[in-house]
């Protein structure tokens, strides 16, 4: 973890709020000569501080309006299991997220989908073939009422 200024914290804010930005831009929005912004942009990505930039797609534009929130349980839940379980969610494009639990399931995963006949399929032909599942329970979202990537720094 590293020391975070005020000028520092709202780099960190803008560019969560638009990583497009020049540094032009960026150093005006934050009151800081170009040079000095690019250096403490710089030094915030050599940190580690910075994951990454990406874009960010319109769920329901990319013809995937259903979100469901699926608690997978597994058979055993020694290392060999998890790590096998783990590696082929990472293949699944339909699975965006997914999360290790502490609690009755082991694993929380977002499923993204078409339509109900899609959602079956994921559930059918990928979800419970997954390494060790035993046991699938789905959630559906009716509607998003909150959705960011940007963290309150």
């Amino acid at each position: 973890m590293i020391e975070l200024d005020a000028r520092d914290r709202a780099i960190l804010r803008v560019l969560q709020e638009n990583g497009r930005l020049t540094n032009a831009e960026l150093a005006e929005r934050v009151g800081l000569s170009p040079s000095a912004c690019l250096r403490r942009v710089r030094l915030l990505e050599d940190s580690g501080l910075v994951a990454g930039y990406a874009m960010i797609l319109d769920q329901k534009a990319c013809g995937l309006p259903g979100t469901a929130f699926v608690f997978i349980t597994l058979d055993q839940q020694g290392r060999q299991a998890l790590d096998a379980f783990e590696a082929a969610v990472r293949t699944v494009p339909e699975i965006p997220e997914c999360h290790l639990l502490a609690g009755q399931s082991d694993f929380l995963v977002r499923v993204v989908y078409r339509d109900a006949a899609d959602l079956e399929r994921i559930h059918t032909d990928i979800l419970t073939r997954l390494p060790g599942v035993v046991r699938v329970n789905s959630t559906l979202a009716l509607r998003e009422v909150k959705r960011t990537t940007a963290l309150p720094v």
